[in-house]
């Protein structure tokens, strides 16, 4: 099924809008919880791949870790939109399939990404999880899944 490169635009305007949001509400809510300073968050997905010297590689992890950041966007918004092509509902119910993307995202991040990077998990927080979870369905799950609708018709 072509849609004439369409894909490739929603998928592009997914990321964009995803790793956007995601970022500047992880920036936003580490700043309110621990005073935390924008490059220290993005130094932290770089610890990823990089374990603790990512937090002290300066700006120069930081953008690594913000490069790293979009990579997920855009492969999350990509699966999404191959998995819209064989599932009907994600794009005919694309409210609900947005707040469960937003959700599976999630549960992805932190129950495999993150056990199989480098990256130092703190301790489990209801709080803290609750905030992620309603993260993700707002500034991940949803914003894929209207692009995908909106440009891969």
């Amino acid at each position: 099924m072509s849609d004439g490169g369409n894909s490739a635009v929603g998928v592009l305007w997914g990321g964009l809008i995803a790793g956007t949001m995601d970022i500047t509400a992880a920036i936003l809510t580490w700043k309110i919880k621990a005073n935390a300073p924008p490059i220290r968050i993005l130094q932290s997905v770089a610890s990823g791949w990089l374990g603790k010297d990512a937090f002290d590689g300066g700006w120069r992890t930081g953008i690594l870790g913000l490069a790293f950041h979009f990579l997920i966007a855009f492969t999350a918004t990509a699966v999404f939109y191959f998995a819209s092509r064989k599932v009907g509902f994600m794009l005919s119910s694309v409210y609900a399939a947005g707040v469960l993307y937003g959700v599976m995202v999630y549960g992805f991040m932190y129950w495999v990404v993150v056990p199989l990077s480098n990256a130092r998990r703190g301790p489990f927080s209801w709080q803290m999880t609750i905030v992620a979870v309603i993260t993700h369905i707002a500034c991940v799950g949803l914003p894929i899944a209207l692009s995908v609708k909106r440009f891969s018709r």
